[in-house]
């Protein structure tokens, strides 16, 4: 898969496109039915499949001084990474600003869509929207296809459990603590990138090292703060840890909740690795003890849990 920059760049031009655009933060369940639409109708046109999407995200540029900043499922390599799982052939990252957040949705299909991109098919999913005042809606390409020569396809939406899937229902469910409920609308595990960074060393001193994991997207979006099983991929082998997700209440007064994992057969240097740390199953809620003595005997209890787990993982895979 090729990533262009627009503005950066050159953008080959190609009138046999298949195209949708969007944030598609996550890259879930219900992206993954618009781009196999469009890839359905590429293979039978024999057209390229191009995904035109934006970074930073439109909201975090757009969201006011006073209010918190969205939380982000995914930074825009892995967003791109995702695309390409998917069989997309060109995405299209733009630079998202409050300069081109003022660009009408009309300017932005002609300039951009048509005369640059190039595009046969404009495919857009349920009810979404893009553009100055989100004005660009099916209603207005339906008008600017049949002015412009491109055919536009509308995607329903997907239905998971009775809900339809969204990045917002993503993140709510993930706030949450619904590590199952995230992977089912995900269409796969969670997973935090992140560089492993020092910390304050307390792990080590109580004999259960951590690795202290910064994620790589600003914004990225923790889940509820709490104990899990994960697992990451180090030097080619799938490693299990438990982690937490928290404030560290027993030990300190820290208000910004922090990733640290626990990796039950690791004892090589991480520091400096980038991992992605995947989210397997919740174990408990984060709680204060009244010592470190408590504190360690819940965890010898986590520890037993994700062994089990790990356990149970492997002997399904083999079977």
């Amino acid at each position: 898969m090729n990533v262009v920059r627009y503005g950066v760049d050159e953008i080959v031009y190609n009138k046999n496109t298949a195209l949708t655009v969007g944030t598609f933060d996550g890259v879930h369940c219900g992206h993954q039915g618009i781009i196999s639409a469009m890839k359905d109708v590429a293979a039978k046109n024999k057209e390229r499949t191009v995904v035109v999407t934006f970074d930073p995200h439109p909201q975090i540029v757009l969201a006011r001084a006073n209010k918190e900043p969205l939380r982000l499922l995914s930074g825009i390599e892995e967003r791109c990474e995702r695309l390409a799982e998917c069989g997309i052939e060109l995405v299209v990252v733009i630079p998202f600003t409050l300069e081109f957040a003022r660009t009408p949705a009309e300017e932005f299909v002609r300039q951009v869509i048509v005369e640059t991109i190039g595009v046969q098919h404009f495919f857009i999913g349920h009810d979404h929207s893009f553009g100055k005042d989100r004005g660009g809606n099916e209603e207005l390409l339906q008008q600017l296809g049949k002015d412009l020569g491109f055919s536009v396809i509308s995607v329903p939406p997907l239905v998971c459990d009775g809900r339809v899937v969204s990045s917002t229902k993503v993140r709510l469910a993930l706030r949450q603590g619904n590590i199952n409920e995230a992977r089912d609308m995900l269409g796969r595990r969670f997973a935090i990138r992140g560089t492993v960074q020092h910390g304050d060393g307390r792990g080590q001193t109580l004999g259960i090292p951590t690795a202290n994991i910064k994620p790589v997207e600003q914004f990225a979006l923790l889940p509820a703060n709490g104990v899990y099983v994960v697992s990451s991929v180090i030097d080619g082998v799938q490693q299990f840890g438990m982690a937490n997700i928290g404030v560290r209440p027993t030990f300190t007064t820290d208000a910004t909740p922090s990733l640290e994992v626990h990796y039950l057969n690791v004892s090589a240097d991480l520091y400096g690795k980038v991992l992605d740390v995947e989210f397997h199953q919740s174990l408990r809620n984060e709680k204060k003890f009244a010592s470190a003595e408590e504190f360690l005997n819940q965890l010898e209890l986590d520890k037993k849990q994700t062994q089990n787990y790990q356990q149970l993982f492997h002997e399904r895979s083999s079977s």
